[in-house]
């Protein structure tokens, strides 16, 4: 998640130029398709594909190789915004997704994230073969899916992030042939992925892991390496990150 990729692009071409990834999913770009920085990210060695919306939202996707869409937004949330982008990279299926933050159990959003998440778990149940594929699903998903995700769960239980409604749908979007990397990788290791900008959280370690890579058995197979890179949460040559830290993979092939 970028907080804008306006705002963040440097940020971004100095992540890619370290980093050298070959496909990235980019939630939060709150951008349309005509304000892309096309030249920019095309001169650093990327296709671009994104489902955009002005000021708000939009996801994309960076590669190295072509890219072929094969859909934008779930069936009966268009009203939620850009949200959703699915493409084929070669043999492979990449999604990226940028769920809807409810806020707090009290406020209108909150059944509106939940309405989303079910709505997505439907879409990949309906999506069978995606299964039987090499495929990845990621993005910020604003929930943690149990408490070794959270740096306060004692505390923040049953609060928004930490819900029982948020978790049980995290559950069944596993279920349908999903599997969560990071944790599959690291079954006992506390790292965040989000950390608030304010009252010097980040060095405290008071963070959340909510940005997840999942993926499908055939590409689970491939998995040779799973981090979150906190580096990229500090400030570089002066440029300013986003309050998440992005998530890799390594995979053969």
């Amino acid at each position: 998640n970028v907080n804008g990729l306006r705002a963040r692009l440097d940020f971004v071409l100095h992540w890619l130029r370290e980093r050298q990834p070959d496909v990235v999913g980019i939630q939060e770009i709150k951008l349309d398709e005509a304000q892309l920085p096309l030249v920019e990210l095309q001169a650093a060695g990327y296709h671009v594909a994104a489902y955009g919306q002005k000021s708000w939202n939009g996801v994309a996707i960076l590669s190295r190789r072509p890219i072929v869409v094969t859909g934008r937004g779930l069936r009966g949330e268009e009203e939620g915004g850009a949200r959703l982008i699915r493409a084929d990279i070669g043999e492979r299926s990449f999604t990226t997704v940028y769920i809807p933050n409810g806020k707090h159990t009290g406020h209108e959003d909150f059944p509106r994230e939940l309405a989303w998440l079910d709505a997505l778990a439907a879409d990949l149940e309906a999506n069978a073969g995606l299964r039987e594929r090499p495929a990845i699903l990621c993005g910020d998903f604003n929930l943690c899916p149990e408490g070794l995700d959270s740096f306060d769960e004692a505390s923040l239980r049953h609060s928004i992030f930490h819900t029982d409604e948020e978790r049980q749908r995290f559950r069944r979007i596993l279920d349908a042939g999903y599997v969560d990397l990071f944790r599959h990788r690291h079954p006992d290791r506390q790292e965040f992925s989000w950390w608030d900008y304010r009252a010097g959280a980040f060095h405290k370690r008071q963070g959340l892991r909510i940005d997840f890579l999942l993926a499908t058995p055939p590409a689970l197979a491939r998995v040779r390496a799973v981090e979150i890179d906190r580096e990229y949460r500090k400030k570089k040559d002066g440029l300013t990150p986003s309050d998440h830290a992005p998530v890799f993979a390594d995979l053969e092939g």
